[in-house]
């Protein structure tokens, strides 16, 4: 048999969990043809001598639903060995929405999930009004990696109740259309329905988002939607728990839901510095809602979420008048001013007058600095060093610690700002959980606030590599196939004959994230950080290679992945 690419010499981790092996893996018309000892002519050989085979590996938690129209790679994702992302996570889509409204979606994008208006603006062609007509833009699209989409309810309540989604609560016909959409979408092969019920996620005026304004009725009648259909996931942030009493009526809540709509039901834990032990009463959460018959999986990471500071993206002290003056400067500008004794001094009073005041910060916007909890982000991978620590080890002040790095390196430096997941422990905690997948990177959104699309490099580098903490069996599994399995992404996630022809190839001795840039390379030049990889010698999507060497080539097969509807819907 004649096979377009072969797959030589390699380790195998087919995303099973089960022990590796070597073998050969063939490929043809875009799916595994077979796997052993292949022979016969190919159009194309990779030799995978020294490297783990695996399958792509798939992001659930992005919102790449505005990147897509502009960026067909789907970085930084693609450059860590991901083949296929959901996009609309946490109640935010493009659709439903009329171009006419879509200033609407736009106010729920901007400041919770730092998405530019004006890259939207200048990269987005608006075709759509349904969610329907959106998977049909988004099929048509040119694409490296796959996609799949939820419907988010904060453009479901825009697209039924206008200005009214961000004051009022729906009435009976405002839910009923909502309703109504809904599954005309899930028939139209919506992966879901998400929503956010986190004050974490504003306007850019400091309201809530449009789904913060329902009641939990309406998110029931919404899930029961997918519920009666037998189909979509149900994906929700959080609400804000501050008190033992209230985080347990939001799990009651959310486990009855997840038992009585029978919808599959997901959401990403983290630990909060004020709230150490609240992860433990979701994960909780997910066993009892098993054992009661429902479906839960907890999203999680591989590493603390975190902020990315320096004096090319944003610095905390910004907010003040005399750092915003500054910072409006070119950096070569900027260090010669903080080269002059007089400006120097002027900065740092006005730093430290910030930090004595108190500040609310939202989402990932930079915090005010805790010197302790503020690292050098010097290499790719921990340990790092603390601002605390070099400060008492070369007797200066800290904030004269940050300006001394960053001119060492023309202000080109990163600081790493911890937001959640401090304690290490508890993310190995989270992560060795069964319920747990590594995949809450956030892709498409925070683009110059944070960089987490490098979650999965993390995980092989720090975690199975220089740790040991998990095997690379355990981990591959880990953001292959329970994510597959969960979502219903029926043939990927599982390295087996007949499967789609999602496949990474990496040294495990290698792989790991490179350091972030900042670059300007969105629509209309807003700036975004970017990661590569070392490490991966190729990514295959749908049978064709799509980087080699983590280099582009040329080659865009990535598709739309539409959820299954029940016959009988």
């Amino acid at each position: 048999m004649s096979h377009d690419l072969i797959i030589r010499g390699g380790t195998i981790v087919d995303g099973s969990g089960l022990p590796r092996y070597q073998a050969d893996v063939g490929i043809k018309g875009g799916r595994i043809t077979a796997i052993g000892k292949v022979s016969g002519p190919a159009d194309e050989v990779i030799d995978a001598e020294g490297h783990v085979v695996a399958p792509g590996f798939i992001d659930g938690h992005t919102h790449m639903d505005a990147q897509v129209f502009w960026d067909p790679l789907g970085s930084c994702s693609c450059w860590h060995g991901v083949t296929s992302v959901v996009m609309g996570n946490c109640g935010f889509s493009l659709a439903p929405c009329a171009e006419k409204d879509k200033l609407l979606v736009m106010r729920n994008l901007e400041r919770a999930e730092d998405i530019s208006p004006k890259a939207m603006e200048a990269g987005i062609t608006w075709a759509w009004s349904n969610f329907r007509e959106y998977l049909e833009a988004v099929d048509r699209l040119p694409k490296g990696i796959n996609y799949a989409a939820y419907v988010g309810h904060s453009a479901l309540r825009t697209y039924t109740m206008g200005e009214r989604a961000f004051s009022d609560q729906a009435t009976p016909d405002d839910l009923a259309a909502m309703q109504r959409e809904l599954r005309a979408a899930l028939k139209a092969g919506a992966a879901g329905f998400s929503t956010s019920r986190s004050s974490a996620h504003q306007t850019p005026d400091s309201r809530p988002v449009a789904s913060r304004l329902a009641t939990w009725d309406e998110v029931r009648a919404l899930v029961g939607v997918m519920g009666k259909l037998k189909a979509g996931v149900f994906e929700i942030a959080q609400e804000d728990a501050p008190t033992p009493e209230r985080l347990h009526n939001f799990i009651d809540r959310l486990k009855a839901l997840a038992i009585e709509s029978n919808v599959p039901t997901t959401f990403g834990v983290v630990q909060f510095r004020k709230l150490p032990h609240d992860w433990r009463a979701f994960y909780q959460c997910v066993d009892d809602t098993i054992a009661a018959g429902g479906r839960m999986l907890v999203q999680g990471t591989s590493r603390w979420i975190s902020t990315l500071l320096s004096f090319e993206s944003t610095l905390p002290f910004d907010r003040t008048p005399v750092w915003s003056e500054l910072r409006k400067r070119p950096l070569a500008e900027q260090e010669a001013a903080l080269c002059n004794p007089d400006h120097r001094r002027a900065l740092l009073e006005a730093a430290r007058e910030y930090m004595a005041q108190p500040h609310r910060s939202v989402g990932a916007e930079a915090r005010k600095p805790d010197f302790d909890s503020l690292f050098v982000l010097d290499k790719p991978l921990p340990p790092y060093r603390s601002i605390a620590q070099i400060a008492r080890e070369s007797a200066k002040d800290p904030l004269d610690v940050i300006i001394d790095l960053s001119l060492e390196k023309h202000l080109k430096q990163f600081f790493i700002q911890p937001l959640v997941n401090e304690d290490q422990d508890v993310v190995l905690a989270m992560m060795r959980h069964p319920r747990s997948v590594v995949t809450f990177s956030d892709s498409g959104a925070h683009v110059s606030q944070i960089m987490d699309s490098s979650i999965q490099t993390h995980l092989l580098g720090y975690w199975v590599r220089e740790r040991q903490a998990l095997t690379l069996e355990q981990a591959i599994r880990k953001m292959t196939y329970d994510l597959a399995a969960f979502w219903g992404l029926q043939g990927r996630g599982l390295l087996r004959e007949g499967n789609f022809a999602d496949v990474v190839i990496f040294d495990p001795d290698k792989v790991a994230p490179q350091m972030p840039t900042l670059e300007h390379d969105l629509p209309a030049g807003a700036r975004r950080l970017k990661q590569k990889s070392d490490g991966i010698k190729a990514t295959i999507v749908n049978g064709e290679v799509l980087m080699r060497n983590n280099e582009h080539t040329g080659a865009l097969p990535g598709k739309l992945l539409r959820g299954p509807v029940a016959p009988s819907a």
